[in-house]
């Protein structure tokens, strides 16, 4: 303990100095944990897990909810296929296909099935009843609705729909908290699309092991259809669906690894500065009766003081930023919410100490590595 205090007061010596290290690691650090919560969301969308059980069925050689369009009477013969569980339609109306950081998705679907369909969605403000009674109504993810400050009540209008916000729904499902459910006949109506026309339909099946059979014979079941389909898991189909959004998110690695490499380059400079700076303070100390050791301790606790609390700062700053602004990326009418973690604050802070560590080995070598005469008579 009295190693860390006589390093902090070093630090502290010299404000301005470490003031701006402790600046510069924290910036380096807000971006890793940028970078990470961007990983951690799309890792989350596209890794499939064993408790995966929903099936994507998509017009075949289609991308953009724009041009895939399924009969709704496939529904009762999906239904009727061997494993599957629960089917629903789906028509889905977005503002912009592209990769875009502003997308607004409608998801119409037949308002007495969604909730059987998904029983984990939760009512956070507002009524599933209120959602049942109006035909415009619309049941708004919270994601969605703070990044448009909306809140139940409320009436908004995009992609030529205007809708009543009858609720706020909360779901463990990423899609679901960055979409506005509306009832299948009005968006079917209000789109232009024409009843009876889906876009997509959410199949259910009993066992994530009978994903790919059952996909197979929903294929094989419309094959000779005049619009035939392609079904995935969902995961899959985000990931195959969203490429622009996932090669995009995948450059950010290399900004994560640029900024590691300027953070240990910033507190290694720092420390190295500081050790240069009382070469006779450090002899001084070691004719008192503190051994190398101890001064090469002292030196790496302050590069380590520096990495902490830049590191907290920008860690911090990171998660409250992402959950401030509700960042959602969107793809082909698929979204990914760039949510914080905090796993990313655990594992941010653990590469700012990492961080510390390393860049503060060299100069407490050096601090150690003169000849004590030497250090004395120094100027």
């Amino acid at each position: 303990m009295k190693l860390i205090s006589l390093a902090l007061k070093n630090l502290t010596r010299h404000r301005l100095r470490s003031l701006l290290t402790i600046l510069g690691v924290a910036a380096g650090m807000f971006l890793y944990a940028s970078v990470e919560t961007m990983q951690g969301s799309l890792a989350k969308a596209t890794q499939i897990s064993a408790d995966d059980t929903t099936l994507v069925v998509y017009r075949e050689n289609r991308f953009c909810p724009m041009t895939s369009r399924l009969p709704e009477h496939y529904l009762p013969t999906i239904e009727r296929i061997p494993g599957v569980r629960e089917v629903i339609p789906i028509q889905i109306s977005v503002n912009n296909c592209g990769a875009s950081l502003d997308v607004i998705t409608f998801r119409g679907v037949p308002p007495e099935a969604l909730r059987q369909y998904n029983p984990d969605l939760t009512v956070i403000d507002g009524s599933y009843d209120a959602f049942t009674k109006r035909s415009d109504a619309a049941l708004v993810g919270s994601h969605f609705a703070r990044r448009r400050g909306l809140k139940a009540g409320d009436q908004f209008e995009a992609v030529g729909v205007n809708v009543y916000v009858a609720g706020i729904i909360s779901s463990d499902s990423p899609q679901d908290e960055n979409v506005a459910y509306v009832h299948l006949p009005f968006l079917q109506q209000a789109s232009r699309i024409g009843l009876g026309i889906v876009t997509q339909f959410n199949v259910k099946v009993a066992s994530s092991d009978l994903l790919d059979e059952v996909a197979a014979k929903i294929d094989a079941t419309f094959k000779s259809d005049q619009q035939p389909t392609h079904t995935r898991p969902e995961k899959a189909f985000f990931a195959e669906t969203a490429k622009q959004m996932i090669e995009l998110i995948g450059f950010t690695r290399w900004l994560g690894l640029g900024a590691v490499l300027a953070v240990l380059g910033l507190v290694a400079n720092a420390v190295l500065l500081i050790v240069r700076g009382r070469v006779k303070e450090t002899a001084i100390l070691q004719t008192l009766g503190y051994s190398r050791k101890n001064i090469a301790t002292i030196v790496i606790f302050e590069g380590v003081l520096l990495g902490l609390t830049g590191g907290f700062i920008g860690v911090i700053g990171a998660f409250s930023f992402f959950l401030s602004k509700s960042f959602t990326i969107g793809n082909e009418g698929l979204t990914l919410a760039l949510a914080p973690t905090a796993s990313v604050c655990v594992s941010g802070m653990a590469v700012a100490l990492l961080l510390g560590l390393v860049a503060s080995l060299y100069p407490a070598w050096k601090a150690t590595s003169r000849p004590l005469v030497q250090s004395l008579s120094s100027h």
